[in-house]
């Protein structure tokens, strides 16, 4: 997944935010964003109603567990519950990740035996981000120690709304510099940005600075995950691939409960960036919900393995 991702350590140095802002335009309309989508998905979202794309949707699940209630114990029955499942389906698309507070990647790495899920954790003061940088570098270093083979974390949004672009550049910069190559996600969180010009600006900024991918939400605030949010961020993806060769994952998070919501995001990305996008393991959902409904939908029967 990794060869995707060569970016140019000097973009977030200077003005080179600014500059990159040039490249492209970031005045959009939000009444013509939600038109455009909701066309879209009128056209297009049927067409993928099907058994093949439920399946392809299992494999985007990063099954998270974020609680203040999280425990040793409780993350230990949730990987092994993922275990189970791989082990009862095996002609079944593995998940993508498990995702898990920092202070459980050593758990899920230890226990994690399902081949081929990731251990995610979010860091960098989940989920506000509102704490000093090197605490944020520090929590993610010990994340990856631990054994966390991807890292979330959330763009400081306060500081980007007062414009503050070159301190959000430079953070995502060294937060990418403690992943030690491990596949970096910036977190928008869309709906405390508002706007689609603020959604398309924070875009470019996270991948020019270092993003690996760029993820909609925390599932903390609402509005969380929007289509509208998903559209603006895939065509930034587009753009920016065009400008410069990278591709850049999109994750859509918060509030993804259903499978037609999963069906919403699918329609997006596949029509907006291709199908090399869900088979090159750039496309994600962060959902607790859906995974059940999915493998029920797929197996024809009710069940709940997670």
């Amino acid at each position: 997944m990794t060869e995707h991702h060569h970016h140019d350590d000097n973009c977030c140095c200077g003005g080179k935010i600014e500059q990159a802002f040039a490249k492209y335009n970031l005045c959009l309309n939000d009444e013509e964003v939600h038109a455009t989508v909701t066309r879209l998905l009128e056209q297009k979202k049927a067409q993928y109603d099907s058994a093949e794309v439920r399946r392809e949707l299992l494999s985007t699940v990063e099954l998270t567990t974020l609680k203040v209630t999280d425990s040793q114990e409780s993350v230990l029955q949730f990987t092994e519950r993922v275990n189970r499942f791989a082990d009862e389906h095996p002609d079944l698309p593995h998940l993508a990740t498990v995702c898990v507070y920092p202070n459980f990647a050593k758990i899920v790495s230890e226990s994690l035996e399902a081949e081929g899920v990731e251990v995610a954790c979010v860091s960098g003061g989940f989920p506000s981000a509102q704490t000093f940088i090197e605490i944020k570098t520090t929590e993610t270093a010990l994340a990856v120690h631990d054994g966390a083979t991807e890292i979330d974390m959330v763009l400081s949004v306060g500081t980007f709304l007062s414009g503050d672009y070159e301190t959000c550049a430079d953070e995502i910069a060294e937060i990418k510099a403690a992943c030690s190559e491990r596949p970096l996600k910036v977190i928008l969180e869309t709906g405390a940005l508002q706007t689609a010009s603020n959604i398309k600006r924070a875009s470019m900024l996270s991948m020019y600075a270092g993003a690996d991918f760029i993820k909609t939400s925390t599932g903390k605030i609402e509005p969380a995950a929007t289509p509208e949010a998903a559209y603006v961020m895939c065509q930034a993806i587009k753009e920016y691939h065009k400008e410069t060769g990278i591709r850049i994952g999109f994750k859509a998070a918060g509030g993804v409960s259903t499978v037609d919501d999963a069906l919403t995001y699918y329609t997006i990305v596949r029509e907006m960036l291709g199908k090399e996008w869900i088979d090159e393991n750039l496309f994600r959902i962060g959902t607790s919900r859906l995974a059940n409904l999915l493998v029920s939908e797929i197996l024809g029967t009710e069940c709940k393995p997670f």
